[in-house]
This record gives C-alpha cells, structure tokens and sequence, in this order.
C-alpha cells in the first residue's frame, strides 16, 4: 500500500470524486499535500454525495455507509474548527452552505 498522506493528489479528481481519489475522510484530512481549503472543500463536496446516499436508503434503495456522513462532518469540524449544522438546505439532502464550514 502507498503512502497516501504525502503522495500527489489529483485535485480535480477528487473534488469530482472524492471516494475515488481517497480511502477515507480521516485520510483526505490527514493529507500533507493539500491546503485545509481544499480539504474543505473536498469534504463539502463528499458530504453532499454522502447525504444523497443517505436519502437514498432512506427512501429503500439498498448501499451506503451509514456512518460515513458523520465521519465526513466531523473531519470537516475538526479543519474548520467549526461546523454549523444548523445551516442546511431546504430539501432532504441538507447540504451545507459554503458559511457553515469556513475557517475563521
């Protein structure tokens, strides 16, 4: 297995994808090449899918990872150094606004 912390990353890639381009949230947010902004807004990103698959198995499609959102809201916590969940959309994907996970 490769060191995934400090090898290249396609950035592009993994703001498309970001399961694709990583393993986990923990090691997108462990990555040395990337900025934190990135890493936001990747996780953004990888939140938003997660919270389509959550509503899909809501809705009784089979898959997802149930904990992988609240993995995903915590590294994005954690590098924010703040998260305001309160801020949601107004559909059941509650995707988060950009406000709710900027860095002071």
């Amino acid at each position: 297995m490769t060191d995934t912390t400090r090898s290249e990353v396609d950035v592009d890639q993994a703001l498309l994808d970001p399961a694709l381009v990583f393993p986990s949230p923990e090691a997108l947010a462990a990555h040395e090449s990337l900025t934190v902004e990135q890493k936001i807004e990747i996780l953004r990103r990888w939140e938003y899918d997660a919270s389509e698959a959550s509503v899909a198995t809501e809705e009784g499609m089979p898959g997802g990872d149930g904990d992988l959102l609240r993995r995903i809201l915590l590294a994005l916590s954690r590098l924010s150094g703040r998260l305001d969940v309160e801020q949601v959309g107004p559909t059941k994907h509650h995707g988060l606004p950009r406000s709710a996970a900027e860095r002071d």
